[in-house]
């Protein structure tokens, strides 16, 4: 899908999007706007600096600025990629990924002499290959099972010639359209570099820069670093993957960060490392586990994200107990006719609908970075009833944000909710779907959560459980990469979020959620 994505953006612009034009240049100015919870994604920003000469000691959560919107109408502070970047002679070498790449374009970003491996999409044999692509560039892919799947991580890591680590996890892929014409959203942090190394710890495995190190020797980052410095960089700052956690101070990291590793995942501890179930380990470790039986809290569940998978009732509660941080174990011992026969738990699919896309500033020929099919949207078992509009907080424009807003609200356990709710047919109510009220009370503890990052609300994106309580199976078919933190706070939310809230629930027989096949005018410009 995302090939025929950038074919017609090509066609829509009127041009070649890998010779796409260089975005703007930073504002002098820092904007006003709100950022994320101060204990999760505080700036040490200074007023009237250039945001590309911040640092973000304790890590920053802001849309991306367009084109068509500025300012925003929310007032944001928004990041550009040249803020995200700094400036190019700082950079002493980068790792970054993305499922979209346009070289030429990404190339232009970076001083010549400044070593860049970059992280791409496998072709159809799913083989992980290196190869030299520019002179100091190195191109690596990771395995896909069959040739099946996307590596749709979109993450940078920058040193800088001081020192200094950037680490940055987006929902934009690399090319000129993410980043000017829909919206997307980036965090990033700043890392220290360590007065003295620590010592490498074999059972750290579960903090960031652990699960940082993982990802890149999933990816198949290892051999691109070990060719570089066999060849004409053997100084870089990166010696080992190991170095990552043992170099530089990660003790003001606060988000947790969760990803997804294609293939087949069996056994303890294996589950909780990867997809839904390490969503899952990452709520209980921030203490938000709901609880089970008659005193638990439910997680009203909002997900907004830009393509739309194949859904079951069984899938979603899957999805839905690792989301409240319940044990897999408990939901693999519970009987599979039982799961398969749950009603849909209280979440919100967060879509554009016709309508949102055709009053957008591009209009149709601006969505095609949104995927749903009509053979989906039609089929008999399709939880339509979910399915709430999206709208941008910042203006008239697109969002190929991925985003989840978790709140709670009291409630039973799904498997009580689902013997009261026998015979309502297929049709959720209101009051199954919605929580009672969307106003949020401010308090001490954490009101939920909200996840950022690549994963669409999929089970290509989070993975498919199976097997048993005993030797659990997570089957997941893409790479993804984003992180998770606590909301504080009605004012957390709303600061959080990138699409307006309450979202607006479809109208049934009214609204119908935006498809590209069934648009005449992108079918018209793929044709011109």
């Amino acid at each position: 899908m995302e090939k025929e994505r950038l074919q017609r953006l090509k066609r829509v612009h009127g041009q070649n999007t890998d010779d796409g034009g260089r975005i703007s240049p930073p504002a002098k100015s820092i904007p006003s706007g709100s950022s994320a919870s101060s204990r999760t994604t505080s700036a040490t920003a200074i007023n009237h600096m250039p945001t590309s000469e911040q640092l973000f000691w304790n890590g920053e959560l802001r849309p991306t600025a367009n084109k068509y919107c500025q300012p925003r109408q929310d007032g944001k502070s928004t990041f550009r990629l040249t803020e995200v970047l700094g400036l190019k002679s700082d950079i002493s070498f980068a790792i970054i990924a993305s499922y979209a790449t346009s070289v030429s374009w990404i190339y232009e970003f970076f001083a010549p002499s400044t070593p860049v491996i970059i992280v791409a999409q496998s072709d159809q044999s799913g083989q992980p290959t290196i190869k030299n692509i520019l002179p100091n560039w190195v191109m690596t892919v990771p395995f896909l099972r069959n040739g099946r799947g996307c590596q749709h991580m979109k993450f940078m890591l920058l040193f800088y010639k001081t020192g200094r680590l950037r680490v940055v996890i987006s929902t934009a892929n690399l090319v000129d359209h993410d980043w000017r014409d829909i919206e997307n959203a980036v965090w990033l942090q700043d890392l220290p570099p360590r007065s003295d190394p620590i010592s490498h710890d074999p059972k750290a495995i579960d903090d960031f820069p652990s699960i940082m190190q993982n990802v890149l020797r999933a990816v198949n980052v290892r051999p691109a670093l070990a060719n570089m410095l066999a060849n004409d960089h053997p100084n870089l700052p990166l010696q080992t993957i190991s170095d990552l956690r043992m170099k530089w101070d990660w003790s003001k990291v606060k988000v947790k960060l969760v990803p997804s590793i294609a293939g087949k995942h069996e056994g303890w501890p294996n589950v909780i490392v990867t997809g839904h179930t390490r969503l899952m380990k990452a709520v209980r470790d921030m203490g938000l586990r709901t609880g089970k039986g008659k005193a638990a809290k439910d997680l009203v569940i909002e997900s907004q994200g830009s393509s739309i998978g194949t859904y079951s009732t069984q899938w979603i509660n899957e999805f839905y107990w690792s989301a409240r941080g319940e044990s897999a174990e408990d939901w693999l011992d519970e009987p599979k006719s039982k799961r398969a026969k749950l009603s849909w738990p209280p979440v919100k699919i967060v879509f554009p609908s016709l309508k949102t896309v055709h009053d957008s500033v591009l209009g149709e020929q601006g969505g095609g970075t949104m995927f749903c099919r009509t053979n989906q949207w039609e089929a008999s078992k399709f939880p339509r009833e979910l399915f709430h509009d999206s709208n941008s907080t910042g203006g008239r424009v697109l969002m190929h944000t991925k985003m989840i807003i978790a709140t709670y609200r009291p409630k039973k356990s799904i498997f009580e909710t689902s013997n009261q709710s026998k015979g309502k047919g297929n049709e959720s109510s209101d009051s199954e779907t919605e929580p009672e009220s969307d106003d949020i009370q401010i308090q001490n503890d954490p009101i939920g959560w909200a996840y950022v990052g690549s994963h669409n609300f999929t089970p290509s994106a989070w993975g498919t459980l199976s097997g048993s309580g005993f030797n659990p199976v997570l089957n997941v078919v893409n790479y993804e990469l984003g992180i998770v933190f606590p909301l504080y706070s009605a004012k957390d939310v709303e600061s959080v979020s990138c699409f307006k809230r309450p979202a607006r629930k479809y109208v049934s027989g009214q609204d119908r959620p935006w498809i590209q096949e069934e648009s005449q005018l992108l079918w018209q410009s793929q044709q011109s």
